[in-house]
C-alpha cells in the first residue's frame, strides 16, 4: 500500500513543521524578539530623537528598527524616521551623507553605524566604509601611506574616536619624516596644521607662489615664507601679507623717504643695484640735455624731494647775462641747446610790429641792456633835426612802425582836406603850418599871400 506524500514530505513531516514553526514564533514574541538579539543596544546618550536619548530605551521594540523580510521598507527608512537631519543631508551629494550614498550605492546606515554590540559600544565604526574625507574639507589624497610606508587607517589621526582628531596626529607623523623641518615649521607657524593645510597640498611642497597675484622672481625667490609671513597662523594670515615694498624693506630704506615708498620706480627684483628712474615720471621731465646730466649735478647730497625746479638754481653761474633778463631762462634757452636762443618779444611789454620785426636786437639793446629798458620811440630814434624840437617825443602821434615816412596818423582834426572845402592842404609839411609847436598851427603863412578873396589871416587855426 502506497502512502501520500508531498514531495519528500510525509504529511506527518509536514504537520512537525508547521508545529515547530508556530512554537518559536510564538516564543519569539513571547520574549520579544530577544532569541534574534545578537547583544545589547548601545547605551549612549546624546540628544533626543524620536522620543529617546539611547537605542537602549527603544528595549524590546525591534521592529522600531527592524522591518520583516517581506515588507518594501527597508532598515534605513526607519533609521531616518528619527534621525531626520541626517535623511535630509542624504538627498545631497554637497554633505556627507549625501555623498556617502551618491558615490556608493550598495552602502547602508548599518556599514558606518553597527548595533548590538553592548552597551558602551561606539556607534559609528569606519573600517568597512570608504569615507568621503573631501566632504569634511581634508582630503587624504596626500596621506596615502605612513611614514613607515604602511597604508593609513582611520586610528592613526582619530586615535579610536572618528568625532575628533588627535592634535599632534601631524606632528609625530611628520616628525618621523624630517624632525628638523617639522620642528621649525612648528616654531613658524604654529601647531594647528589644519588651519593652513587641506590634504590637498595646497601649501606643500610643490606650493607655486606664481599662482597668486605676488609672484617670487628676482631675488624674493629664496627668500623663506616666514620673512613676509612672519607669525602666520591661519590661511586668512598669509593671504593678508603686505605686498608693498616698504613693507619688508623699510630697514633698507636709506633714502629716509625722500622718494616715497614705491621701490619698484626704481629697482627690481634682482638686486638693489644697479637702480633705475624714469625722471619722466616725475613733475620735472628730463630732455634735451637734461638727459645726460648726472643725477648729482641737480641732486646733491643725496637730496631728491624738493629739489628746485626752476631753470636759475642750477644754471646761475652759467649766466652771462649777470641776471639783467630776470631767472626765467626757458624764455629764451632750450634744454635742447644753451646757445639755441629764441624769444618772443610779443609776451613782452613791447611787442614787435612793422618795420621792428625784422630789426636785429643789437638795434635796440645795443648796450646788452634787456630788463628796465625804455619803450619810448626817442630812446632809439631820437629827435631829427628837420623837426627843430617843435613836435615833442610822442612819434606815435604821426608816425607808426610800418612806415616812418609817414606823415600825420589820421584824418587833421579841424582841416577840411580836398573834396571838403576844396583846399588842399596835402603836399606841404607839418613846419608849413606848425611853425612853432606841434599843437600850435599858422595860418597867415599862407593866405596871407594866396588868398585872394582876403579869407583867413592870423595865428591859430589847428588844433591838438
Amino acid at each position: 500500500m502506497q502512502s501520500n506524500r508531498l514531495g519528500c514530505l510525509t504529511g506527518t513531516g509536514i504537520i512537525a513543521v508547521l508545529i515547530t514553526t508556530f512554537v518559536i514564533a510564538g516564543y519569539a514574541y513571547a520574549s520579544g524578539g530577544l532569541m534574534f538579539n545578537p547583544g545589547p543596544l548601545s547605551a549612549k546618550s546624546g540628544e533626543i530623537l524620536g522620543g529617546v536619548t539611547s537605542h537602549s530605551e527603544i528595549g524590546r521594540d525591534c521592529k522600531a528598527c527592524h522591518s520583516a523580510l517581506w515588507d518594501s521598507e527597508k532598515m534605513a527608512d526607519r533609521c531616518a524616521v528619527c534621525h531626520t537631519v541626517i535623511a535630509s543631508e542624504m538627498q545631497s551629494v554637497a554633505s556627507m551623507h549625501g555623498k556617502l550614498t551618491h558615490d556608493n550605492p550598495n552602502l547602508s546606515c548599518r556599514h558606518c553605524h553597527p548595533e548590538h554590540r553592548g552597551a558602551d559600544a561606539q556607534l559609528t565604526v569606519m573600517e568597512d566604509a570608504l569615507f568621503p574625507h573631501e566632504a569634511v574639507g581634508y582630503s587624504l589624497n596626500g596621506h596615502q601611506r605612513t611614514a613607515a610606508n604602511k597604508s593609513f587607517t582611520c586610528d592613526d589621526c582619530h586615535h579610536g574616536d572618528i568625532s575628533t582628531f588627535a592634535p599632534d596626529s601631524c606632528q609625530a607623523c611628520h616628525s618621523e619624516m624630517d624632525l628638523s623641518f617639522t620642528q621649525a615649521h612648528l616654531l613658524a607657524f604654529g601647531a594647528d596644521c589644519r588651519a593652513c593645510h587641506d590634504g590637498v597640498d595646497r601649501y606643500g611642497d610643490d606650493f607655486n607662489h606664481n599662482r597668486f597675484a605676488f609672484q617670487l622672481m628676482g631675488k624674493h625667490i629664496n627668500v623663506i615664507c616666514t620673512q613676509c609671513h612672519l607669525d602666520a597662523r591661519t590661511i586668512i594670515d598669509l593671504q593678508s601679507a603686505p605686498q608693498d615694498c616698504l613693507a619688508c624693506h623699510r630697514a633698507d630704506e636709506p633714502h629716509e623717504g625722500r622718494f616715497g615708498s614705491d621701490c619698484a620706480a626704481c629697482h627690481t627684483t634682482d638686486g638693489w643695484k644697479p637702480a633705475r628712474f624714469d625722471h619722466n615720471l616725475s613733475i620735472f621731465k628730463l630732455e634735451g640735455k637734461h638727459r645726460e646730466v648726472a643725477c648729482e649735478s641737480c641732486h646733491q647730497n643725496g637730496g631728491y624731494k624738493g629739489t628746485p625746479l626752476d631753470c636759475y638754481s642750477c644754471h646761475q653761474k652759467d649766466d652771462d647775462h649777470s641776471g639783467q633778463y630776470g631767472t626765467d631762462c626757458s624764455a629764451c634757452h632750450e634744454p635742447t641747446d644753451w646757445d639755441k636762443v629764441t624769444f618772443d618779444h610779443n609776451k613782452s611789454n613791447f611787442p614787435l610790429n612793422g618795420a621792428h620785426v625784422s630789426l636785429a636786437c643789437e638795434r635796440c639793446h645795443s648796450t646788452g641792456q634787456f630788463i628796465g629798458l625804455s619803450t619810448a620811440c626817442a630812446s632809439c630814434h631820437g629827435d631829427p633835426a628837420y623837426h627843430a624840437g617843435l613836435f615833442g617825443f610822442d612819434c606815435a602821434q604821426c608816425h607808426t612802425t610800418n612806415n616812418w615816412s609817414a606823415r600825420f596818423n589820421g584824418s587833421h582834426p579841424g582841416i577840411a582836406d580836398e573834396g571838403g572845402s576844396g583846399v588842399n592842404h596835402g603836399g606841404g609839411t607839418c613846419r608849413d603850418c606848425h611853425t612853432q609847436t606841434l599843437h600850435t598851427a599858422t595860418c597867415v603863412a599862407c593866405h596871407d599871400s594866396n588868398n585872394p578873396n582876403g579869407e583867413g589871416g592870423g595865428e591859430g587855426g589847428g588844433g591838438d
